[in-house]
């Protein structure tokens, strides 16, 4: 179930990342540029931090590249702006997806992933509790892209620290993946690694016996990726026992149309490891 219902409210936060109008809501506070107003828009609800809480929250980012974004984004966006421009972004992007829909249709979806992520366990889950902890959406869609914002950070803290106990490092995480469904062309660029740090991250999967001598994953390694997914899965499973069976259904309905909608603007080689975008089950932090 809680895979299930990540696969509806992962598309409606995305449009953050990805919609033009959400790219705008940042240029006009001041960040031009995508790994500014994505930097910026993320940590937004920590406060003005700077790069070394950044790399070991997002995980999966070479900390030069995160140093090349923060605190200097602070300089041009504060961390109060940066939120609004998320927020303004993100419903002027919904807005463009839902405007057939009525809005008793957007309320009820609203009420009810908001009542979810109300009940998120924040214990150990630094991006899930500031996201939980910002002040209520005045209105329907932006109601629904806070909540979906909370969940997802939620289960991406639960995951980063089910990867933890594998024993790699983060670029090792992201080098096997791409071993598995990704391009490397992609990933590699789009979270600062260099090549030297991605060959040697390969060397150090063979040693541990997650990529064969050919770089192929082996059997271990899938297994125990299957076991971090599963581990991912339960730790977000608690919004939904708390929302109950029959209104988690209901929200199943109210999501998918919407969902629907969003998953239009999700790059193909995005890493958000949604199952349309992947074929071994796997999810890539960040």
């Amino acid at each position: 179930m809680a895979r299930r219902m990540w696969t509806l409210f992962e598309p409606v936060h995305a449009v953050t990342y990805f919609h033009p109008r959400a790219r705008a809501a940042f240029e006009a506070v001041g960040l031009r540029g995508y790994w500014r107003g994505y930097f910026a828009g993320r940590a937004a609800p920590l406060g003005p931090v700077d790069a070394p809480t950044v790399t070991a929250a997002f995980f999966s980012f070479a900390p030069p590249m995160v140093a090349r974004a923060l605190p200097s984004v602070w300089r041009l966006a504060t961390p109060e702006e940066a939120l609004r421009a998320r927020l303004t972004g993100a419903v002027q992007a919904l807005a463009e997806f839902t405007y057939e829909l009525p809005e008793s249709h957007l309320v009820e979806a609203a009420e009810l992933l908001e009542e979810a992520a109300g009940r998120v366990d924040t214990a150990g889950r630094v991006l899930g509790a500031v996201n939980a902890a910002l002040p209520r959406g005045e209105y329907p869609l932006a109601r629904l892209w806070q909540a979906a914002a909370t969940l997802r950070e939620h289960r991406g803290d639960g995951h980063v620290a089910a990867l933890v106990t594998t024993g790699l490092e983060p670029v090792e995480v992201v080098a096997w993946r791409c071993r598995v469904d990704q391009s490397r062309e992609f990933h590699q660029p789009a979270r600062g690694w260099t090549d030297e740090q991605w060959s040697a991250a390969e060397e150090r999967l063979v040693e541990k016996g997650w990529l064969t001598p050919e770089r192929e994953p082996t059997a271990h390694a899938t297994e125990t990726f299957r076991s971090v997914e599963d581990a991912t899965d339960r730790a977000a499973s608690g919004p939904w026992r708390a929302l109950g069976a029959e209104r988690t259904a209901r929200l199943r309905e109210l999501l998918d149309p919407i969902a629907t909608r969003c998953r239009t603007i999700i790059p193909p080689q995005a890493p958000i490891g949604l199952p349309a975008q992947r074929s071994a089950g796997v999810t890539l932090p960040g």
